[in-house]
């Protein structure tokens, strides 16, 4: 899939589609699982954020996401005992959509944040948990596709991974 994504193959299945839409699904979908670690997922989307893409490759990103900050987040705050919380977020700004993902977990350290967007690429920390090293490149690659970005922010505590796109979709690129 991310080969797909970085040859520019996926580019044949464009749509229409609202990521808004693709938010809540996903959160549907992982919000069982994250329960059951203890956490809360919440989804921010009530406005349509509209977009052209491949609803595929976009809905797998994002669920690689949900999926790392699940494993990866602290179930309880320390700080006030209350369940860790997951924020799925959906939103159309000026010409660009973001789709971000927020958690309360160790984060990634400045540092590594390039490298982990890298394929097979796993941090110390991660190693106990299951995984290939995937997640984050095939995000990156389908962000790319796309004519957008992948970032990794510190959330403080955790990580904010936002993808962001253009609203029009893929820019394309004379050959």
């Amino acid at each position: 899939m991310i080969a797909r994504a970085e040859s520019g193959q996926a580019r044949e299945n464009m749509s229409e589609f609202d990521a808004a839409e693709i938010a809540h699904d996903i959160g549907e979908l992982y919000e069982p699982l994250a329960e059951e670690k203890g956490m809360t997922l919440r989804v921010e989307a009530a406005a349509p954020a509209p977009l052209r893409g491949n609803r595929e490759l976009i809905s797998q990103a994002l669920a690689n996401l949900v999926d790392n900050s699940i494993k990866y987040a602290v179930p309880r705050d320390t700080s006030n005992g209350e369940p860790a919380q997951i924020v799925v977020r959906a939103l159309s700004e000026g010409d660009r959509i973001f789709i971000t993902v927020a958690d309360s977990g160790p984060g990634i350290p400045e540092a590594d944040r390039g490298r982990v967007v890298e394929r097979f690429v796993r941090l110390e920390q991660s190693r106990s948990q299951p995984g290939l090293g995937l997640g984050l490149s095939l995000a990156s690659a389908v962000a790319r596709l796309h004519g957008g970005e992948l970032t990794l922010a510190d959330n403080q505590p955790g990580l904010k991974s936002v993808i962001a796109l253009p609203r029009g979709g893929p820019v394309q690129i004379a050959g």
